[in-house]
């Protein structure tokens, strides 16, 4: 949608305002690969005008730093949620016979470390200098400058390959690159980057544009696109060092 949906007048708007990406990864619906749903959730702003979908965007645009909650869904060989509210991270299965989330798994902790990367090698060609030195350095595996062996993993789902490196650790790369420039990168950033990072920072990780925290970036408008390099903490750092930040 273009602009926000209004709560129907007949119904009582409430203190929030919700955005969310209902079927991340819908490519993959047809070959039967896991897919999922994200969302963020920010407090609506104290006389915020919603008298209009035009009025009311700007009450969204806010940085990821003021979200309450955010989480998403994976729809897989089960069907999990996994949520923050601030607090750390919380992952919920859905049992069917019962038909509620049951509370699986707290505290969930990204390792600092990681052996695994999630990038999609096919743009290689358009990346920045940055992103080829690390990505160069990782395959040269123990001969090379990290002197570790790393495996790459990619299911062209953020939902499925985040919620890998949430469970186990690793770096998931979408970064700028020659052909996403113009417009900023390729993710959007109120409810694909904000929510993720927000989840990932909560589980101990990081989460960076390359240059910048994407918690940090002011948005400007709803669909804005950023970059997005999450994950394991020191894998994190050490790309955004060879940016320059």
């Amino acid at each position: 949608m273009d602009l926000p949906h209004l709560v129907p007048h007949r119904y009582p708007q409430g203190e929030y305002l919700l955005t969310f990406d209902p079927l991340d990864g819908s490519s993959n619906i047809d070959v039967n690969v896991s897919i999922g749903t994200i969302f963020s959730v920010l407090k609506c702003p104290e006389g915020a005008d919603l008298s209009t979908p035009e009025a009311a965007e700007a009450a969204f645009l806010q940085p990821g730093t003021t979200q309450v909650a955010a989480g998403y869904t994976v729809y897989g060989p089960t069907t999990l949620l996994v949520l923050t509210v601030g607090d750390g991270v919380a992952s919920f299965t859905l049992d069917r016979e019962q038909g509620d989330f049951v509370l699986t798994q707290e505290n969930m902790q990204i390792p600092v470390d990681t052996k695994e990367f999630a990038i999609n090698m096919a743009n290689q060609r358009f990346w920045e200098a940055p992103v080829q030195r690390y990505v160069a350095e990782m395959q040269q595996g123990k001969e090379g400058p990290l002197g570790k062996d790393y495996n790459m993993r990619w299911v062209g789902s953020m939902v499925a390959d985040v919620h890998r490196i949430v469970t186990r650790g690793g770096i998931f790369m979408y970064p700028l690159d020659s052909k996403t420039r113009a417009q900023g990168g390729k993710l959007r950033l109120m409810y694909e980057a904000n929510p993720m990072a927000f989840i990932v920072e909560q589980a101990g990780g990081a989460a960076t544009t390359g240059y910048q925290r994407i918690l940090d970036i002011p948005p400007a408008r709803i669909h804005q696109r950023c970059a997005v390099i999450m994950g394991s903490k020191n894998e994190v750092d050490r790309i955004t060092s060879y940016h320059g930040v």
